[in-house]
Parts: C-alpha cells; sequence; structure tokens
C-alpha cells in the first residue's frame, strides 16, 4: 500500500478535535487493493496503527451494500447494513439467537467424536493395535486441515461462537490422529509435521483473535493455508476414486504449484483486483469444499459396498445433520455464501442423505426417517421465514437471491 502514496507532507493539526494527526498528502486510487480491511476494534484501540488505511478511500467503500460471493471473508457483514435496521428490536433478537444456535452446534459435534475417542482408546489399552487401522488417517487429515483452515477464517470474522466449533473439530481430531500414531496406523513423521502445524496455527491464530499478532505474519499465515487447502482438495477428490483411477500424487502436485503462482501473483500484484479477491477467498472455500466431498466420499463407499452401510451409525448421522444445521440461521442472517453452502450441504447429503442410504437398506425405521426428514425440512423453513420478516422482505426468495449474488 505505501507504494501507491505520493511523498508524505508535513503533519499538521486538524482542526476537528482528535487525538492523532492527519497528514497533508495527496493520494493516488489504488489499481488494487489486496486485503486492506482493518478490524474495527484494532483501528478503534490504536489510532496510529496504519493511518494510510484509516485515509484511504477503501474505509467508506465497503458501507451500505450487500456482500457478494467472493466478498464472504469481510470482517462483520452485518454492519453494513442500515442504521435503522441494525437498531430494530427484531434484528438484535435474531442476531442474538442465531449466534445461540451456532455455539449450541458444539454439543452434537462434541458427542460425534467422542465415542470414536473412547473406543480407540480402549482398542490402545487392550493392546488391539490393528482395530484403529479401520480408520484411514488421510481422510483425519483432510478433515484436520478443513477445520484449521476455517478456524481462520472465521476468526477473521469474529464469529466467536463458530470459532469454539472449529477449534473443538482441530482439537477432538487431532486426538483421533495422535491415537491412530500410536498404534502405527499414521506414518510418525507425517504425525510430526501435522503436530508442529496444528501447534503453530492454534498460536497464530490465538494472537490474531486478540490483536496480538502482527499482520504481516498472519498475512504468511493465510498464504499458507491457501496452499496447503488447494493442494489437498484434488489429490482428496482423486484418491476417492481408487482403485478405478491410477494411484498418483499428480493431481496434488499440479495444484500445489498453481497455488504457489496464485498467491505469488496476488501479493505482487499481478493479478487484477477480482483476482486478488479470488486468491484471498481460496482458503476457506477449499476448507468448505474439502467438508463437502467427505460425504460425496461416503456415498461412492455405501454404493460400491452396500452391505457396509449397516456399520454406519444412524444416531453420528443424525448429529451431524443437527451440528450442521443449527449453524444454517446464522450463515444465512450474516450473508455468508461460504458458511450456508458448507452447512448446508453436510446436512442434506453427509446427513440426511446417508439416513437415506440407512432407510433404504431397512437399517432404521420408517418413523425415524419421516421424523428427521420432517425436522430438517421445518428448520430450513423457519430460518428462511425467520430471516424474511427480520429484514423486511416480502419473499424467501430475497434472502436467498441477496445471499447468493450479494445483490
Amino acid at each position: 500500500m505505501a507504494a501507491s502514496l505520493l511523498p508524505v507532507g508535513k503533519a499538521v493539526r486538524s482542526r476537528q478535535p482528535s487525538s492523532f494527526y492527519i497528514f497533508n498528502v495527496n493520494l493516488q486510487q489504488p489499481k488494487s487493493i489486496p486485503n486492506l480491511l482493518p478490524y474495527k476494534k484494532r483501528a478503534k484501540q490504536n489510532y496510529n496503527l496504519n493511518k494510510s488505511v484509516l485515509l484511504s478511500p477503501l474505509v467508506c467503500q465497503y458501507r451500505l451494500r450487500p456482500v457478494s460471493a467472493l466478498d464472504s471473508d469481510v470482517p462483520n457483514p452485518i454492519d453494513q447494513r442500515s442504521e435503522d435496521l441494525k437498531s430494530s428490536e427484531s434484528f438484535k433478537q435474531w442476531d442474538s439467537l442465531t449466534a445461540k444456535f451456532a455455539g449450541a452446534a458444539n454439543i452434537p459435534f462434541l458427542i460425534l467424536q467422542l465415542p470414536q475417542i473412547i473406543l480407540n482408546a480402549r482398542n490402545l489399552l487392550a493392546g488391539n493395535n490393528a482395530a484403529l487401522f479401520a480408520v484411514p488417517w488421510l481422510g483425519m487429515l483432510t478433515g484436520l486441515l478443513g477445520n484449521l483452515s476455517l478456524l481462520s477464517y472465521f476468526i477473521k470474522k469474529r464469529e466467536t461462537e463458530v470459532v469454539v466449533v472449529q477449534m473443538l473439530g482441530v482439537v477432538t481430531i487431532y486426538i483421533v490422529i495422535s491415537q491412530l500414531a500410536m498404534a502405527g496406523s499414521m506414518p510418525f513423521p507425517h504425525y510430526a509435521v501435522t503436530s508442529v502445524v496444528i501447534a503453530c496455527g492454534l498460536v497464530v491464530n490465538f494472537m490474531n483473535y486478540f490483536y496480538l499478532l502482527n499482520p504481516v505474519i498472519w498475512r504468511y499465515w493465510e498464504d499458507f493455508i491457501t496452499v496447503a487447502g488447494l493442494s489437498a482438495l484434488p489429490q482428496v477428490m482423486w484418491s476417492t476414486f481408487i482403485p478405478y483411477v491410477p494411484n498418483t500424487i499428480l493431481p496434488g502436485a499440479v495444484a500445489f504449484v498453481v497455488a504457489i503462482l496464485a498467491v505469488i501473483m496476488s501479493r505482487t500484484g499481478k493479478l487484477p483486483e477480482k483476482g486478488i479477491k479470488f486468491v484471498g477467498s481460496l482458503s476457506g472455500w477449499t476448507a468448505t469444499l474439502l467438508f463437502m466431498w467427505m460425504p460425496v466420499s461416503q456415498m461412492w463407499t455405501n454404493l460400491l459396498s452396500p452391505d457396509n452401510i449397516k456399520g454406519l451409525s444412524a444416531l453420528s448421522m443424525l448429529l451431524a445433520m443437527i451440528g450442521n444445521g443449527l449453524m444454517i440461521p446464522r450463515a444465512l442472517f450474516t450473508r455468508d455464501l461460504m458458511w450456508f453452502t458448507g452447512s448446508t450441504w453436510a446436512c442434506v447429503f453427509y446427513g440426511w442423505g446417508n439416513l437415506v442410504c440407512l432407510y433404504l437398506c431397512k437399517v432404521i425405521s420408517r418413523e425415524f426417517f419421516l421424523a428427521s426428514t420432517v425436522s430438517f425440512v421445518a428448520w430450513l423453513v423457519f430460518s428462511f421465514w425467520r430471516d424474511t420478516q427480520v429484514y423486511g422482505y416480502s419473499s424467501p426468495l430475497k434472502s436467498l437471491k441477496e445471499l447468493i449474488s450479494g445483490s
């Protein structure tokens, strides 16, 4: 940003009462603005943090207009609404209620992981290490990377309740991976590298949440999770269909090179503004797509081995649907297309979709399936109906259109 400013003139005192100086300079309109969206609390607490940002036209560009799909990573999109709407009682109540819904998702997600952790611990204590080889460490590692990327994404958005959900996911999956490493299922060098990345990631995210981190370090961390996520996604998708496709690391290697080039071009200003926005949103979208691919992989497994469907836990599928469903109202309310897409996809394909498979194979009763289906549909209807009322729209299609297109 400093390269786009003309030589600085002398400092003069502002005529308005203020605790900081305004510089008497002429500013050039930058050709591109990569990730110059300061947190409001940080700006209030430290006026001297980044005067070039505070004096930039960027400060007033993101006001009173919907969020587009590529702007899903802008912190606090609720603040873009009019003051009259934000001051209404119904808006405040729904804001608070959706945040509580997102926080309540911790309960089903915690219960979802505990049975696997307890079972692994029992097998380890009994010396039955071979039982842990049934848990694919690569799939767990993919989920761990997705949780870590989304943790950074939601910390940037200051969604505290969902930060706790993602933190819980990182911790619980890391416990499972540690158990797999103890059993010899996961190679120790891979586990060691994973442990270092997780430790660094948790420290960096913790410091950034409490405004203790240098912004330059945070940008390097975002670049890292962008490259890692973009490299893992095609490789995981390719590996799902082995042995019907050759066993190769070529998809991941190609994606790694593309990701490195994209990040370098974005940081050096070689991309247009839309390209920089796209690269900036890649880490969150790749993490979301990794989670979206997990139910696809499960469906593929069900198709290849129908007899193994009986090994699926109907309760686990129901808990997954409830946990992701509780976050849908908040994602819709904040107009976060990335969050809404991931949560809805997980509900439909991972939760409800697997319940359909269990019902067709006569593993669960008709009453259980119908009750789950009706409850899920009713929850979606309620979420859109309430959102429509809060925003004062005449149709839920307006909320959906604003979510998708940002207009």
